[in-house]
């Protein structure tokens, strides 16, 4: 349901309705949402591309001395953030950031998910589609208002009634989500104390990346309210279960889903195969964009259904890449490895041109893996050829810099800032001190 708001609807929601601030919002590299608020005079100048804001603040945009850029905001985007109280409301823009030159800025994530979709369109497919299924913890707050690792919580996977005491949060933002055009398809509680998932439908992929953003704020701001603490972290506790981000994607031509082939034994085409042969060769090297945190790799070890070895099955669900049942419009590739933590535009834009990269040269997959690779010991798996996923963000990094469909999807501009941020991030973790370190040693050494 895209609200195709013209200028003029805008401007006059804003009157009619007493917004007081709209919220011009953008993302940076690493996934951060950023915003830049104006008052309701200033709307005029944001719908007619004229607000400008000072790049250089912003991690990995541009240096102090090119530092203005604009934002013009998709006004398919507009929305009053239902959040927010009656009087005085709040509403925001999703925007898109330029040079003074009036072209698209190339350190723009959103800019980023739009070249790869060009191509994808270049290529004679019209739409991509993508459905994530981002998961989350709700933690308790101490006294200080700072997050614990208390969940207050003895449900379990789909789980209801007054073991969750997450339930109430979870449905205020399912509430609010639906406020602002989300379409819930389910929400539950998850396999762990505290973890949740929300389900919205699929959309096109620039839409869908535009509505983790949002969700993730929605997510963060209804769990503060109710003194809770909502994370993505990927792995925030030990022994339990990780948040992922599933990824489920279908790429269309001429409104025909160019997955699905009846003819075929399990109802994929030669497309659908090619793609997910794409995805499998290009995922090491888009790991540090899917699981970007030194944490991350935290979460995919194995034993706790997260994926860590290259494989690809219709129904196994220790494999990385799952094609779920349905069949016909709905054929569509799960991507299991991905997790909440990552930046969507750049996540989907590397999937996308993984996938085609597939189409493009005809690629084939390894044959299908119906066993538990889980209970494989290491010969096995190499024996079926089974390679694993890097192990650290390090290794990640390592095979991110080696891989040149990744590096060309991000531009020069983005991949160098990417990677210049993760290195660091990485050398901080390696030369700290840990609490682990710390009870191992101190005594016996």
């Amino acid at each position: 349901m895209t609200h195709l708001h013209t200028k003029e609807d805008i401007i006059r929601i804003v009157r009619e309705e007493d917004i007081e601030f709209i919220r011009l919002q953008f993302t940076d590299i690493f996934g951060q949402l950023k915003n830049v608020a104006i008052t309701a005079s200033q709307i005029e100048k944001a719908v007619n591309n004229q607000c400008m804001f000072d790049g250089s603040s912003i991690d990995g945009f541009v240096r102090i001395d090119e530092s203005d850029q604009y934002l013009y905001p998709d006004l398919r985007t507009f929305r009053v953030f239902p959040w927010r109280p009656g009087h005085g409301k709040v509403a925001r823009l999703i925007c898109d950031v330029y040079n003074t030159d009036g072209t698209p800025f190339v350190g723009d994530p959103r800019d980023v998910l739009k070249r790869a979709i060009q191509k994808a369109r270049d290529m004679g497919f019209d739409t991509f589609n993508v459905g994530p299924e981002a998961e989350f913890f709700l933690f308790q707050t101490d006294d200080e208002g700072k997050p614990t690792t208390k969940t207050n919580d003895e449900a379990g996977y789909f789980d209801l009634g007054p073991l969750d005491h997450g339930e109430s949060t979870r449905r205020e933002i399912c509430m609010a989500l639906e406020q602002m055009d989300f379409e819930i398809e389910a929400s539950h509680h998850e396999c762990a104390q505290g973890q949740h998932e929300i389900d919205f439908k699929y959309a096109e992929a620039l839409h869908a990346a535009d509505n983790i953003m949002t969700f993730k704020l929605a997510v963060k701001t209804l769990a503060q309210k109710n003194g809770l603490h909502a994370t993505f972290m990927p792995k925030p506790i030990f022994g339990v279960a990780g948040s992922g981000m599933h990824t489920n994607m279908s790429l269309f031509r001429d409104g025909k889903n160019v997955f699905y082939d009846p003819n075929d034994e399990r109802g994929l085409s030669r497309e659908a195969y090619s793609f997910i042969a794409g995805l499998l060769r290009h995922v090491p090297g888009m790991a540090a964009i899917t699981n970007p945190l030194v944490n991350s790799y935290k979460r995919l070890v194995p034993g706790y259904e997260a994926p860590c070895y290259l494989a690809w099955s219709a129904s196994n669900r220790s494999a990385l890449i799952r094609i779920p049942a349905s069949r016909g419009q709905a054929t569509r590739v799960e991507l299991r490895s991905p997790d909440p933590s990552c930046n969507p535009y750049l996540a989907f834009a590397v999937c996308l041109t993984a996938g085609l990269d597939g189409i493009e040269k005809g690629l084939v997959p390894p044959a299908e893996i119906t066993q538990n690779i889980y209970a494989m010991d290491p010969a096995t798996r190499e024996a079926h050829g089974i390679a694993s996923l890097p192990g650290s963000l390090e290794e990640a990094i390592r095979l991110m810099e080696g891989d040149r469909l990744v590096l060309d999807t991000l531009g020069e501009h983005v991949a160098n800032n990417y990677i210049e941020g993760k290195k660091k991030e990485w050398d901080e973790y390696r030369t700290r001190v840990s609490s682990w370190e710390r009870e191992k040693y101190i005594i016996n050494y």
